[in-house]
Order: C-alpha cells, then sequence, then structure tokens
C-alpha cells in the first residue's frame, strides 16, 4: 500500500449494524480474454464472462472489489480446470472470505469436418467452469450442445416426411479427473438424431437428412442417451442434463431434464 492509499478511507471494511450477511457478493459479467485447453491443439484463446463472488459477514459494509480483477489479472493466461482450486483459494484469502465463487462462460470452437464431403467448418459450443471453494473445492464443467432431431411420432403416423428441429443439450458434469470438453460435447451428439455441422454441402445434406429420419428421438430419448452414455465416462461423479427442442410445427419448446449421482459403493 503507497502512501495515497494510507491515508484514504476504507468505506468497504467499516462495520454494518443490520446483522445481515450476504452469500454472494462481487464482480460479474466481466469480458476477458483466456486460454483455455484443447484436446486437438493444446490450447485455444477464447473470450470469457466472468463472475466472481465471495461470502461477506455481516459486520462489513463491502468487500473490495477491485481485489477481484487483480486476482483476474495474474491468471488471464491459465484459468482451466488446473488452476481452479488455486484461484479460489487466493480470492478467500485475498478478500478474507470463507467462502469463493468463480463462474467463466466462454464460447469454445471445434473443427468438424463434414460427414462428405470433409469440409472443415468451426463449430461453437458455450461452455464453462463453475467452482465453488469452502473447505473444499467443488467444481462442474458446463456445456450447451446443439442438436438436430426427429419426431419418432410424426415418421410413424406420416405417409410421407417427418418434422424435425434443432435443439440444445445442456450438461453440468462434476469430475474426480481430468475430462476434456470435447468428450462431453461427443457424449451428447452421439445421442441425437443428428449432429449440427457449420458447413454442409450437398452430399453432406443428404446425409444428415436421412441419418435423422433413420434415429427418430424425443426429447425423452435425447436426455436418456445422454445420460447413458455420461455414466459410462468413469471421472464423472454427478451430471444434470437438459434438452429442449425449439419445435417446427408447435409454437412451444420441448423438453425434458434429469440429474444422476454415482454411486461409489457399487
Amino acid at each position: 500500500m503507497n502512501r495515497t492509499e494510507s491515508i484514504l478511507a476504507d468505506v468497504q471494511s467499516l462495520p454494518d449494524d443490520r446483522r445481515i450477511p450476504l452469500q454472494k457478493v462481487g464482480i460479474k459479467n466481466i469480458r476477458y480474454p483466456i486460454t483455455v485447453l484443447d484436446k486437438a491443439n493444446g490450447t485455444q484463446q477464447t473470450v470469457a464472462s466472468i463472475n466472481m463472488y465471495v461470502y461477506l459477514p455481516h459486520q462489513f459494509k463491502g468487500t473490495h472489489m477491485s481485489r477481484f480483477v487483480e486476482i483476474l489479472n495474474r491468471y488471464s493466461k491459465q484459468i482451466n480446470v488446473r488452476t481452479f482450486a488455486e484461484i479460489l483459494a487466493e480470492m478467500k484469502r485475498r478478500l478474507d472470505s470463507r467462502e469463493a465463487h468463480l463462474e467463466v462462460d466462454f464460447p469454445y470452437f471445434i473443427e468438424k469436418m463434414a460427414p462428405v464431403t470433409r469440409t472443415p467448418g468451426l463449430m461453437e459450443y458455450g461452455c464453462g467452469l463453475h467452482g465453488t471453494m469452502t473447505e473444499r473445492l467443488d467444481m462442474v464443467l458446463v456445456a450447451r450442445v446443439p442438436i438436430t432431431t426427429l419426431c419418432p411420432c410424426s415418421k410413424e403416423i406420416s405417409d410421407y416426411g417427418a418434422h424435425n428441429q434443432r435443439g440444445e443439450v445442456r450438461v453440468r458434469v462434476r469430475f474426480d479427473r481430468f475430462l476434456w470438453l470435447e468428450d462431453v460435447i461427443s457424449v451428447v451428439e452421439d445421442a441425437s438424431s443428428s449432429k449440427v455441422f457449420s458447413v454442409l454441402k450437398r452430399p453432406d445434406e443428404k446425409y444428415v437428412t436421412e441419418k435423422a429420419y433413420e434415429r427418430p428421438m424425443f426429447v425423452e430419448d435425447v436426455v436418456r442417451g445422454v445420460c447413458q452414455r455420461l455414466k459410462e465416462l468413469p471421472e464423472v461423479t454427478w451430471f444434470e442434463v437438459e434438452a429442449e427442442n425449439f419445435e417446427s410445427i408447435h409454437n412451444h419448446s420441448a423438453y425434458a431434464w434429469t440429474r444422476w449421482t454415482r454411486n461409489r459403493g457399487h
């Protein structure tokens, strides 16, 4: 602390007599360039939306918001699964709190080849890491994956054709060993009627249309399929899966959700 800082009032540390603790105080929606781990290329540069919070005891008026940004600046080049615990521990220490929360959400890009012509294109997925540290670390991997589904009922009752739609599967996963984003995304895509691609030529479009027709799925089927596949990943200890189909012939979405916890005793 320099001389100027030493003579300025520290208003945040003043007492508050209302005796109301606050569960989360901090900064929200700060946009920041980060480097994340990439299974194919080692690392990937992206821009994250970051939330940083700590618990505030009832006796303090406020927290020191600038310290959140100072911590972020220090770790900007190395925010990933392997450094989350270190970042949260520093948040607790620097802000003198019993509990810290860090939410990092970012677009993640994977190069996908079109299924027939092998034309390359970049697919964007909404991903994130959310962590809380009290006495121990609790960390959740987040992925939002676009999919295509084709309605089994429509296929069954129609003389020709069937309605399909784009949907989104949102997955939250806890794990006890390192887990690649790509592996979670692959699990979701394999449970759909068809993957979504950024570039499709006519032979590719024919392929994905016919593949979806051969793999009709309700939104319930998608969630159950993702659930089955995630259970097969030994590093996964808990997950939530929700799927939403943006219906093409209805003015509403179809929705399903489930949660699962691994019982290590069996």
